[in-house]
C-alpha cells in the first residue's frame, strides 16, 4: 500500500514539479551539513581538527614502571635501557635529563659464583665481575633493599620528567659485571648515575655514606674529568639524604663525614659521566636493620637520593 491509495488523485504532472521543487531545496542544505560536518571531525585518518592522530591512534599515558610502591617486583624494562614512561616528561622540572641507576649486586648472583668471581680490568687493579652483597643478620639481603630503593626511585623521577635507566631489574640470571655497569652509563651520556648498596661492616657501625671517586689514570683509564662534579653530587646526595631519612652519617668511614673517596671501585674508575655510590645504612646493625627492612624508611631514602639527583643535574648545568 501506498500513501496514493489514500485523499484525491493529483494529476501527474502537479506531483511531478512539486517533487522538483521539494529536491531542490533540500540539496543545498545536506551540502551546507556536509561541509559542517567536515570542518569538526576532520578528514578520515587525522584526529579533530586535522590535526594528526597519535601513534596508534590514541595517545599515549605513561606507563607505570617497576613495582608498585612498597612492593618488590613486578615487570620491569630490559636491562641497560630506558624505563618506558621516561621520554613523557615535556614540561616538567627534569625533561631531557638521563639518569642511569645502579642496583647494587643481583638477587641471582649467588646462584652464579663462577661467573661474579671472573675478573675484571678497571685501570689501576682487577676486580671480582660482582659479588653477592651483604645482608641483614636475619637473611634480608642487600641485592633486595636496592632492587626495590632503586625501583622507587626511580618512579619519583620520571613523575619529574626524567628518563631513567637502569643496569639491571632483578630480570638477568647475574651481574652484569662491573665493568659493564659503568659502560651503561656512559652510553647513556647521562647527567648523573648512582650506584645504590648498604653496607656490611661490624654489628656497633651505623649511619650512611657517599663514595665518590678518586682520579685514576692508568692501564688505558683517566676518569679525572669526573672527579669535581662526582664530588659535587656527592655533596648534594649526602645533604638530601639525611635530611630525607634521618640517617646519621657513618661513625665507622672517615672520621663520620659522611662520604669516602676511593680508587679501587671499576664502576667509578671506568665511568666517564659523573657518578657516585651511596651504602645507605650498615645492615649488619639492628638499628639500621629495622630501617632497612622497613617500607616506610625505604621510601624515604629512595626521596633523598632522588632529591639529591634532581638537585645536581638540575644546579649544576649537566
Amino acid at each position: 500500500m501506498t500513501s496514493e491509495d489514500f485523499g484525491p488523485q493529483r494529476p501527474h504532472r502537479a506531483r511531478t514539479t512539486t517533487l522538483v521543487l521539494v529536491l531542490a531545496a533540500l540539496v543545498p542544505l545536506c551540502f551546507a551539513g556536509w561541509l559542517g560536518w567536515r570542518a569538526i571531525a576532520g578528514e578520515p585518518g587525522k584526529g579533530s581538527g586535522n590535526r594528526p592522530a597519535a601513534a596508534g591512534g590514541a595517545s599515549r599515558g605513561a606507563a607505570p614502571s617497576g613495582s608498585p610502591s612498597g612492593t618488590p617486583g613486578g615487570s620491569a624494562p630490559p636491562s641497560g635501557s630506558a624505563s618506558p614512561s621516561g621520554s613523557g616528561g615535556a614540561g616538567k622540572p627534569l625533561a631531557g635529563k638521563v639518569i642511569v641507576i645502579d642496583p647494587g649486586h643481583n638477587p641471582n648472583n649467588v646462584d652464579h659464583p663462577s661467573e661474579i668471581n671472573s675478573l675484571v680490568f678497571v685501570g689501576n687493579s682487577s676486580k671480582a665481575c660482582d659479588t653477592t652483597g651483604a645482608s641483614t643478620n636475619a637473611g634480608y639481603p642487600e641485592a633486595e633493599f636496592t632492587l626495590d630503593v632503586a625501583r622507587r626511585v626511580r618512579t619519583l623521577l620520571e613523575a619529574e620528567g626524567a628518563t631513567v635507566i637502569f643496569t639491571q631489574d632483578g630480570s638477568t640470571p647475574w651481574g652484569p659485571c662491573v665493568t659493564q655497569r659503568a659502560e651503561i652509563g656512559n652510553r647513556a651520556h647521562a647527567d648523573a648515575a648512582i650506584s645504590i648498596h648498604a653496607d656490611g661492616a661490624g654489628a656497633t657501625d651505623h649511619g650512611f655514606h657517599v663514595i665518590m671517586p678518586q682520579a685514576v689514570i692508568a692501564g688505558g683509564v683517566n676518569n679525572s674529568a669526573i672527579v669535581a662534579p662526582s664530588h659535587t653530587l656527592g655533596l648534594d646526595l649526602r645533604s638530601a639524604f639525611a635530611a630525607a631519612t634521618g640517617e646519621p652519617f657513618a661513625n665507622y668511614i672517615n672520621g663520620g663525614v659522611g662520604y669516602d673517596i676511593r680508587s679501587d671501585l671499576g664502576g667509578l674508575n671506568l665511568s666517564t659521566v659523573p657518578k657516585v655510590f651511596i651504602e645507605c645504612a650498615n645492615m649488619r646493625n639492628s638499628g639500621d636493620a629495622q630501617r632497612v627492612t622497613s617500607a616506610t624508611w625505604r621510601q624515604e631514602a629512595a626521596q633523598g637520593i632522588a632529591d639529591g639527583l634532581s638537585q645536581f643535574v638540575l644546579h649544576e648545568g649537566n
